[in-house]
Formats: structure tokens, sequence, C-alpha cells
């Protein structure tokens, strides 16, 4: 039989993450390496998901603390729509997926973890990337590190950033 060590979800799968106040305000002015934030825009910044469905989960979170769409200025919704293309193309160029899951759970009846904070989830998907491994064992298998995804990561949104749109 086949281990598969996982250490660094430990705390998350045990309800043992201690941190203070709304974790996506926290990263609004600690460590961008450090928390896996990959670029940080007037209104948004993009960064890793900490606790991934699959490798290249990308989170788009709101600069302030606002648990809507429907709260966002023009600004925040226009500088949204290129934050995601950014990220889209970003995707595709670093894993070539088949195809793209995109969107946000507004409030935590809908699944929200953290549903005071807007946020939205971008991820690359598979055909056939429905793991037996999630849906008997509950367990994600990830190829690589939340390091080496930030690595391969963060210089593709950097170039993708300066292309013209």
């Amino acid at each position: 039989m086949d281990r598969i060590y996982t250490p660094w979800r430990f705390a998350y799968v045990t309800g043992q993450i201690d941190e203070q106040g709304c974790i996506f305000c926290n990263r609004l002015h600690w460590d961008d390496e450090e928390h896996y934030v990959l670029h940080r825009a007037a209104c948004w910044y993009i960064m890793l998901n900490r606790y991934p469905y699959n490798n290249g989960h990308l989170l788009l979170v709101l600069n302030r603390h606002q648990p809507e769409l429907a709260g966002c200025s023009p600004e925040e919704l226009q500088e949204m729509g290129h934050l995601l293309r950014i990220m889209e193309l970003t995707l595709q160029r670093a894993y070539a997926p088949d195809g793209i899951n995109c969107g946000y759970n507004g409030g935590s009846c809908a699944g929200a973890g953290v549903p005071a904070h807007l946020h939205l989830h971008m991820l690359p998907r598979w055909t056939g990337d429905t793991s037996f491994m999630t849906t008997i064992g509950n367990v994600r298998l990830m190829p690589e590190t939340l390091d080496e995804t930030y690595a391969k990561l963060k210089p593709l949104l950097q170039q993708a950033l300066i292309e013209p749109t």
C-alpha cells in the first residue's frame, strides 16, 4: 500500500488553525511570498489557495472587507474582470487544462469558508480529473507543493500582466 503524506494540511483538517481576525485582511499587510500572494493591484490581490482543490487553485481577493459583489464599486468590478482574464491566461499557460472553474460562494450557506470577505476561486480542470481518492478516501493528491506552484505561476502571471489586452 502506498502512503501519501500531507503534513501541511493537518492543522486545517483538524480545525487547529489559530489566526486572529480575517485571513484575507491579514494578508493585506503580511509577507507576500510567505502567504503565496502572487500579485497586488489597486483593488484586489491574487494568491494561491492554501488548501487547494488541485494545483493552480487561485483566489482573487478584494482589498477591503466586503462580503458581496453588489457592494463593489465600478472600478473594483472592472479590475476584477481584468484580473480574472490574467488568471485564466496564467493557468492555461502553466497547466494546459481542458477547462477552468471560476466562481464565488456568496454566504456561508453557499459554501463560503470566509463569507464576510469577497473572494473568487479559479482553478484548472482536466477531463476525468475526479479522483477516486477524493470520492472514497476524502483525500486530495497534489503533484506539486504550494512553493512549486507559486514559483511556476508568479513569472507567468507577471508576463500576462504586461501583455497588451
